[in-house]
């Protein structure tokens, strides 16, 4: 007995060695095979040379022109009385009276004024820069080639602080995030940064340009009228829409297309998908082949990407809304089409069979003996999918189904109207809240919401 009982212990010893060296193995060849990813990953992607090319400056810019505006103050070389106020740099945005913080100097200099005291000042044939807490005063200048240069340090351009940097064409003066100074061949230009978005409600040719929307909200109901020929309240209402800077009345009908696109897409491909998802469940549709071929066009709904279903029905419908709905709903047929043909498989069969036994037909089997088992299932997923397809929508408009999303990428393209990206994407996550807290809504109303036991 005691031999017998060695026997086992040896035996169970070394199974449980056994086990533990295949354990072992097995995170060796798994952490391996990571290592190998990874490094795989570093070469492909050249993750090493991600250093030499970030560019912290830019990255610093982009983010600035999504929460800030700035005026640009322009002159030409030789021509000190042409001197250009803009906002924005537009030329339809030109200042006709001077800002307070644009004055002429005793001697003739245009100077531009900072909010931390720095000074700019503007000369037919020099630039100056009086900047608090630097010991001298920078002076800008061209050469006989017509070069720009800092005077003094034509020889030692190493001398330079960080914050001026002098190319061949152009030196540029960048004291902290909110100042620029570029001094080119042709002409000099100084940004001066403000935070917020300017003209937000009312453009600059407005005649509410410098009206608050609380008193423009009060100038509704006042009797008398800013434009004698319109109601205030027809002013204010087009004033705004028209907007030419951040095209309130554009942005906010795409935003309603993408809803709408989204909303039709999701619609179409629940009410398709679960008749379909009945004829693939298992215990059904028992025709193993009709139920094998739905079953593999869910599998190729869903397998094919939904821009890609949008590029396709791009060359079919063209530019428009069509294009994204049915992109949205061929995905999402597939599939709800899969996920419902599930919930049906696992149905509790005796609430059907207690339907079969009263002499109900197989439809009214499926309507009040499955149905209402995944119901809950449909309705939750068909509302996810619809906060999610709002998203994509906009991916899908700037292929070309329109929306919001061919908005964004206007926006982007132009490479310099950063704030309207940032208020379009404000919009989208407003909307995407928005629908969210209405879904949650809806689906406690149709579902119903138990509180959880104290």
């Amino acid at each position: 007995m005691t031999q017998s009982a060695s026997i086992s212990l040896h035996e169970i010893q070394h199974a449980t060695e056994k086990k533990a060296i295949r354990h072992k193995l097995w995170f060796t060849a798994t952490t391996l095979v990571i290592l190998g990813y990874l490094s795989f990953s570093w070469i492909a992607f050249d993750i090493s040379s991600l250093k030499e090319k970030w560019r912290p400056d830019r990255a610093a810019m982009f983010i600035l022109d999504t929460y800030a505006n700035k005026d640009h103050v322009t002159m030409q070389w030789d021509t000190l009385d042409d001197v250009t106020v803009a906002f924005e740099g537009g030329r339809r945005q030109v200042y006709t009276e001077e800002p307070e913080w644009f004055q002429t100097a005793s001697d003739g200099g245009r100077v531009v004024s900072f909010k931390n005291g720095g000074l700019i000042t503007f000369y037919s044939d020099e630039i100056t820069l009086d900047w608090p807490g630097e010991t001298e005063v920078y002076s800008f200048k061209r050469n006989a080639e017509g070069k720009p240069y800092v005077v003094g340090y034509e020889n030692r351009i190493d001398e330079l602080p960080e914050w001026i940097r002098q190319t061949k064409n152009k030196v540029e003066i960048r004291p902290s995030l909110f100042e620029r100074l570029q001094v080119g061949t042709r002409r000099v230009e100084a940004h001066r940064y403000k935070v917020g978005w300017a003209y937000f409600w009312f453009d600059f040719d407005s005649p509410l340009r410098d009206v608050s929307i609380f008193k423009a909200v009060g100038l509704m109901f006042s009797s008398e009228r800013v434009v004698p020929d319109m109601s205030n309240a027809t002013l204010v209402r087009t004033e705004f829409l028209d907007n030419s800077l951040w095209n309130h009345g554009t942005v906010l009908f795409a935003m309603v297309e993408t809803v709408f696109m989204a909303l039709l897409g999701t619609m179409i491909a629940a009410g398709v998908g679960l008749p379909l998802a009945f004829m693939a469940a298992r215990n059904i549709r028992p025709v193993w082949i009709a139920r094998f071929l739905l079953r593999r066009t869910f599998d190729t709904l869903r397998g094919i990407d939904t821009l890609i279903w949008s590029l396709i029905f791009l060359r079919a419908f063209g530019p428009g809304l069509f294009t994204g709905i049915f992109a949205i709903a061929f995905t999402d047929i597939g599939t709800l089409g899969k996920l419902m043909s599930e919930a049906i498989e696992n149905a509790d069969e005796k609430q059907r069979e207690g339907i079969q036994s009263t002499g109900a037909s197989t439809i009214q089997q499926h309507r009040f003996g499955i149905l209402p088992q995944i119901l809950p299932v449909f309705i939750s997923q068909s509302l996810y999918y619809l906060e999610s397809n709002t998203r994509s929508a906009v991916i899908i408009g700037a292929m070309g189904a329109g929306g919001i999303g061919l908005q964004f990428l206007g926006a982007l393209q132009t490479g310099s109207d950063f704030e309207n990206v940032a208020y379009m994407a404000l919009l989208v996550l407003i909307t995407v809240i928005a629908i969210d807290s209405l879904s949650s809504r809806l689906r406690r109303a149709l579902i119903g919401y138990e509180r959880p036991a104290q």
